[in-house]
């Protein structure tokens, strides 16, 4: 998993991440590559991410809280939306093998 973090980290500083409500609007918009979501996002949070990606055909996956909280230097986010496609496929890879 430390791979993984390594990855969000590099795609939030090369600005090719999106937080909060541009995640819906990236989703919307096609922009997405990849939605991260928190293992601990509510319910609503969780069936609305998961909806939206299944409708407009993105991947996304689950992964530990702390892992997003460690890498965005801020406990309350939920969700990322990876707008890179190469980032995006690392991520995969990453937790592929």
């Amino acid at each position: 998993m430390s791979n993984v973090a390594g990855v969000l980290g590099l795609a939030l500083r090369a600005r090719k991440a999106a937080f909060g409500e541009q995640v819906l609007k990236s989703i919307q918009g096609q922009h997405a590559k990849l939605v991260v979501i928190s293992d601990t996002c509510g319910n609503n949070t969780r069936k609305k991410l998961v909806d939206k990606c299944s409708f407009y055909h993105i991947p996304y996956i689950f992964i530990e809280d702390d892992i997003i909280s460690q890498i965005s230097g801020r406990g309350n986010r939920k969700s990322i939306a990876i707008l890179d496609q190469g980032f995006a496929d690392s991520i995969q890879g990453c937790l592929k093998g």
